[in-house]
């Protein structure tokens, strides 16, 4: 019975995993300002492509429905052509894997960086999601892969829940959780729930840590513990020196050599200003 389950789980596994065709990026990343600036700690969010990637995006009502953990170079591990392998993540079917960067550079991806987080605490970080590079998807847990194969309209307060459905081995090493936990690690805050405590003499604000399997990639995002960071402007912008493809250079009225009007206007007198008396007035 084992047996069967975990053969069908894995079918199931790799018909959510397969892409959607047509898919083009609105905003596609730049791979080399992103591989100039990405920091080992930090996290890439994905807009993925999958068929389990919509779904997530439903439940999550969010444009994310993927993170990764940048650890920079895993020893070992590096692509055919020689690139290293520099994220870790969690896959349905795949379990915890690393990935070269490049693997993301079709997609429209965000980073986001823990802000003030200790060099020690960054690698203790990186160390535990490294250490996890082989922890599986227990895909005999059929019930938590089949649900995403319904879509029924989720209530809104239901929908996390639905993500960490069935407390089984599947929904504690998914990518989100994968990443709460590693940061969990060095006691750094996510979306921690916030109880407040008072007295006459003070107040207090005690966090608790949510569990690891009731976080989505979208998070990292609104978490006010983590810095949004866009590569393509993070060094400066200079909107002047892009070429739009109606018209590379901006109108000379529009650019100020010129005002609105080239000319002032002179409007008519209401009235003449001299009375030619040699002129006939008709009778």
């Amino acid at each position: 019975m084992g047996v069967m389950l975990d053969t069908v789980g894995k079918m199931i596994a790799g018909y959510l995993q397969k892409e959607v065709p047509g898919y083009e990026p609105f905003t596609p990343s730049d791979p080399e300002h992103l591989r100039g600036l990405i920091e080992p700690g930090d996290v890439l969010l994905v807009e993925g492509n999958n068929r389990v990637s919509g779904i997530i995006k439903y439940l999550t009502q969010s444009t994310w429905s993927h993170a990764a953990l940048y650890v920079g170079p895993v020893e070992g591990a590096t692509e055919p052509n020689g690139e290293p392998h520099v994220l870790i993540e969690a896959n349905i079917g795949e379990g915890v894997t690393s990935a070269p960067l490049s693997k993301y550079s079709p997609y429209h991806t965000r980073l986001c960086r823990p802000v003030g987080l200790s060099y020690e605490d960054r690698n203790t970080v990186c160390r535990y999601a490294i250490n996890r590079i082989g922890f599986g998807y227990d895909t005999k847990n059929i019930l938590d892969l089949m649900r995403y194969l319904i879509p029924l309209p989720i209530p809104q307060r239901w929908r996390r829940r639905m993500i960490a459905f069935g407390s089984g081995d599947p929904t504690k090493i998914i990518c989100s959780a994968l990443i709460a936990q590693a940061f969990d690690a060095v006691r750094y805050p996510i979306l921690p729930k916030i109880t407040r405590a008072g007295s006459r003499k003070a107040r207090r604000e005690i966090l608790h840590i949510r569990d690891s399997s009731l976080y989505m990639p979208r998070d990292f995002d609104i978490s006010p513990y983590f810095e949004v960071v866009k590569p393509t402007i993070v060094h400066g912008f200079d909107y002047t020196t892009l070429h739009w493809a109606d018209k590379q250079k901006p109108l000379q009225e529009v650019a100020g050599e010129f005002g609105i009007f080239p000319e002032a206007i002179q409007s008519p007198p209401l009235a003449p200003e001299e009375i030619d008396e040699e002129t006939p007035v008709p009778a």
